[in-house]
């Protein structure tokens, strides 16, 4: 790390003390990492957030009171927020994550060689001039067992409903993660995200083709035919309006 480099000051907030003493002693190993501030409730993070210039906090999600979720929340109306990591037992808020923007999600145990790469994160996003939600934003956290991944957003050809959960489509392979399609439908519209039907939401980028034949429509993306339904077929001939993809019959 160069001389001249800021050295990080975070935030460690969990309601257990031996998972903060743990990851402040890993933190702590780091050459990157100035000052760790330790707080064993969300109050006790808030309150170190507001006094000192924090540039990451990593946040237990299952806290009393105030939980890290809620942390979260109340930064993304910050101005200027410090970067924000999740660290939990469990996979199951990895979405809700992303929505918040979060740098990144470290899945307990914490592994030293994870947690560099987390702080090399938080050191990258620095560097490129802060950790606002609109490129944090791009991204997907996909959590697979103890592997967390982050999938950008562009990569993801279309989107399979499989119960509550969604199957994310890319051109290499696919990821399963706990969110109802409509949520993904919602959140992602402004993004370029089309919903075809009931079981797909498509980037709308990645059609190549569009048929309509005896009374029937289907997309395609790749070598994926996919069909249309009747009741967004309305919705997808106003998008093919533009001229960008022309329907075959």
């Amino acid at each position: 790390m160069p001389k001249s480099a800021k050295l990080l000051t975070v935030v460690v907030a969990d309601d257990e003390a031996p998972a903060v003493e743990e990851l402040a002693f890993l933190l702590g190993a780091d050459a990157r990492i100035g000052t760790v501030l330790r707080a064993a409730s969300g109050a006790q993070a808030l309150h170190a957030i507001e006094t000192s210039d924090v540039d990451a906090v990593f946040l237990d999600i299952h806290m009393p009171a105030l939980s890290g979720l809620d942390i979260a929340r109340a930064l993304a109306r910050k101005e200027r927020p410090p970067a924000v990591v999740f660290v939990t037992a469990d996979e199951d808020h990895a979405l809700a994550a992303f929505d918040l923007a979060a740098l990144d999600y470290l899945l307990k145990p914490v592994r030293r060689e994870r947690l560099t790469e987390s702080v090399r994160r938080i050191s990258d996003a620095l560097a490129a001039g802060g950790t606002d939600s609109a490129e944090a934003g791009d991204e997907v956290t996909v959590v697979q067992g103890a592997t967390t991944r982050m999938i950008r957003r562009e990569d993801i050809r279309y989107v399979q409903a499989q119960g509550d959960y969604a199957r994310l489509h890319t051109a290499e392979t696919s990821y399963l993660v706990r969110i109802p399609l409509a949520e993904l439908e919602a959140q992602w519209a402004d993004a370029g995200f089309l919903r075809i039907h009931r079981s797909y939401l498509v980037a709308r980028s990645q059609i190549t083709q569009v048929r309509l034949s005896a009374g029937r429509a289907s997309i395609r993306i790749g070598a994926e035919e996919l069909p249309v339904s009747r009741r967004h077929l309305p919705t997808v001939r106003s998008t093919l309006a533009s001229g960008r993809v022309r329907p075959t019959a």
